[in-house]
């Protein structure tokens, strides 16, 4: 059995920045993870349940934390992923989005050249793959964005950030949408880049930027766009004459000229206006071949172009619309990250002493409101962001064995900082939206004994005589402060892997127990001699929390025989639940939120044979389900999976033997599977 620290990314390819991977002679930024290219700095988290975020920093080593950060706000392409945004070399069947952006090269160009601040690139994409179709979906879209720029500014608070508003096609829209929220642009928004993006411009915003460009002279704003009123697609034009960017320009353009004196300069390929000693630029590409230009502006240097306009370092080692001048930077493959996906910490966020003050005298559901903000905002240690990994060799049903890698949480969940954290119980429910949210999982009753087992510190637990003080936030506190004082007597250090601190709320079969419906399963709190004190129990209802409850999370996907695979399809499966529970049966709701998508289980079906010894399985036709997964026993104990079909009929070929054989089905959709059906025998 081993223990390791998880590296937080899958890679083939390792490029350095200085020194060895890992090795940096820098400290990380907190709650930042290295990548293997180039050890750059970065983390992945959701803000909200549809806006996913991607933070990209130099290596610790080339991160100047005496200078400031500049955050620039990439808003992501229509129909883009983060990941097709940052580009990769291209390779046979790779998707063309991968080849169209390359922000990710831009900005290690622009890192070598930009030498008074730091480039922190954000990454931003919605569910919708589209920032206008995220903004019809929230009539308070406005708030909602200078709530998300608000919040990543206090995270590099002490670094004196200021932003940087760009982003490529509709993620023009993110751009507007936060002027939608402030009567005017602040001062710490240094640069406005449109990326062939400002389709949604009208003259309200325009007078928003005229009065910024006034208000100082380090405020600069560049449009790049190209004809697309003729562009033509299999002859048919792509935009409407006054909708598409070229219009936009040149009606934003005009408009400004009634304060601004241009200097308009035009060849066979560009027209250029610049204002304000090149702090304002409109660069409008030609368009005589009608070609789609949309994606060849950003690619073309147009990201490193837009970013040093204006600037000593605009046409140094490049040109705009010119070969590509980052071609060396592009990175090899994807890298994709593992483990949860946990918010950075606000520089603003409560310390842990003032969090629990705060919910002192809270009632149950303002308290369990409290905790989701804070923990799903990032208000949490960053000694809890580095998992543990685990490694081990378990069984399945039909007792063969696999290799089992999965991560885990060093302690439980807490509420504040390495310095002032308070270990928090919590309901069910909020245990579960936050595991949700960042990609995780609480254990099962088998791996809580496999975690305390293998824990680096073991303390015994600290129990108090159950009394009304038990479910009383100052008993919270109590109880924290005795296991820190146990903590530190044992030597035991922030981040090591923890035992016997807490009973564990445990994803079981009992959560669905008919007898107890809406309740909560816990289990562990193992004593020095191994055993847990807490027996797997569900007679507390969900809404029941006491001081000794804890919530240990897990990363929500775990290597099994080294393929990569979600823990809730493991333990719904009836052969593979049993690599990770040991109780009867796999688990028909590993979860306490029920996933209203999931499939119900087929309730009217049969099996037939014919005289040629085949077999037909019949199933009533349910709109809800793709495909059905067949299980076939000898004995109707041990089962194989037999088939996967998607038709409400299969035949089954026996090859003409003629013993007794027993079946039973899952209904799946793109949700996951269903419970099981009963077995019948043929």
């Amino acid at each position: 059995m081993k223990i390791l620290k998880t590296g937080h990314y899958i890679c083939v390819l390792l490029i350095l920045c200085g020194t060895l991977s890992g090795q940096s002679s820098m400290p990380k930024l907190p709650g930042f993870y290295l990548s293997p290219y180039e050890n750059e700095q970065v983390t992945t988290f959701s803000f909200g349940s549809d806006i996913r975020i991607h933070i990209n920093a130099a290596c610790p080593d080339s991160f100047d934390t005496g200078k400031p950060v500049g955050l620039v706000l990439y808003a992501l392409p229509n129909g883009n992923t983060i990941e097709q945004t940052m580009g990769k070399q291209m390779e046979a069947g790779d998707d063309w989005h991968y080849d169209i952006q390359h922000i990710g090269a831009q900005t290690r160009f622009l890192r070598h050249r930009i030498s008074d601040y730091n480039i922190v690139v954000v990454y931003l994409e919605t569910s919708q793959k589209s920032w206008p179709a995220w903004k019809n979906e929230h009539p308070n879209h406005a708030e909602i964005i200078n709530n998300l720029t608000d919040y990543l500014k206090s995270c590099f608070k002490s670094m004196n950030p200021f932003i940087v508003l760009t982003g490529h096609s509709g993620g023009g829209r993110f751009t507007f949408s936060f002027m939608d929220g402030v009567s005017a642009i602040p001062g710490d928004v240094k640069r406005i880049l449109f990326l062939d993006s400002n389709y949604g411009y009208e003259h309200m915003y325009g007078d928003q930027m005229i009065q910024w460009l006034n208000a100082a002279s380090d405020h600069y704003l560049t449009v790049i766009a190209y004809n697309d009123s003729v562009a033509l697609y299999n002859g048919e034009p792509i935009v409407s004459p006054a909708r598409g960017t070229w219009y936009r320009s040149r009606i934003m353009q005009r408009y400004m000229t009634d304060l601004f004196s241009f200097t308009t300069s035009e060849d066979e390929d560009f027209i250029r206006h610049s204002a304000l000693d090149g702090r304002l630029r409109f660069i409008l590409k030609k368009n005589p071949e009608q070609a789609i230009l949309h994606t060849v502006q950003v690619e073309k240097n147009g990201f490193i172009h837009g970013m040093l306009t204006g600037t000593a370092g605009e046409n140094q080692g490049y040109e705009y619309y010119g070969e590509r001048a980052y071609g060396d930077e592009i990175q090899a493959e994807v890298f994709h990250a593992t483990g949860l996906q946990i918010p950075l910490r606000s520089e603003d966020a409560k310390t842990g002493a003032e969090f629990m003050q705060s919910i002192m005298n809270l009632s149950f559901q303002d308290r369990e409101q409290a905790i989701w903000d804070e923990i799903s905002t990032g208000n949490i240690p960053h000694f809890l962001r580095e998992l543990k990994r685990m490694e081990a060799t378990f069984t399945d049903a039909n007792s063969m064995s696999h290799t089992v890698s999965y991560q885990v949480m060093p302690d439980y969940l807490s509420i504040g900082s390495d310095d002032d954290f308070c270990r928090i119980p919590m309901g069910p429910i909020t245990a579960q939206r936050i595991a949700d949210r960042f990609g995780g999982s609480m254990p099962t009753r088998k791996l809580v004994d496999h975690i305390y087992v293998n824990a680096e510190v073991k303390l015994e637990p600290v129990t108090y005589p159950w009394s009304e003080e038990s479910v009383k936030v100052s008993r919270f506190i109590e109880h924290n402060e005795d296991i820190e004082a146990l903590r530190l007597a044992a030597d035991g250090k922030l981040g090591q892997l923890m035992g016997g601190l807490k009973k564990d709320v445990v994803i079981s079969n009992l959560i669905t127990d008919p007898s107890r419906p809406n309740h909560v399963v816990i289990y562990g709190w193992h004593k020095l001699d191994g055993t847990p004190w807490q027996p797997l129990y569900n007679g507390h209802s969900a809404s029941y929390v006491d001081y000794s409850h804890g919530i240990r999370l897990l990363y929500g996907m775990v290597m099994i025989d080294d393929e990569e695979k979600d823990i809730r399809t493991i333990l719904r499966d009836p052969v593979f639940y049993k690599i990770l529970s040991d109780e009867t049966g796999p688990m028909v709701q590993p979860t306490y939120i029920a996933d209203a998508s999931l499939p119900a289980k087929p309730k009217s079906w049969g099996v037939t044979t014919d005289s040629n010894g085949s077999i037909k399985i019949s199933v009533t036709p349910d709109p809800a389900v793709d495909s059905y997964r067949l299980y076939s026993s000898r004995d109707g104990l041990t089962f194989q999976s037999a088939a996967s079909f998607g038709s409400s009929e299969y035949i089954l070929d026996t090859g003409g033997q003629d013993t007794l054989l027993f079946f039973k089905l899952q209904a799946e959709n793109s949700a996951g599977l269903s419970g099981e059906t009963e077995v019948l025998g043929v």
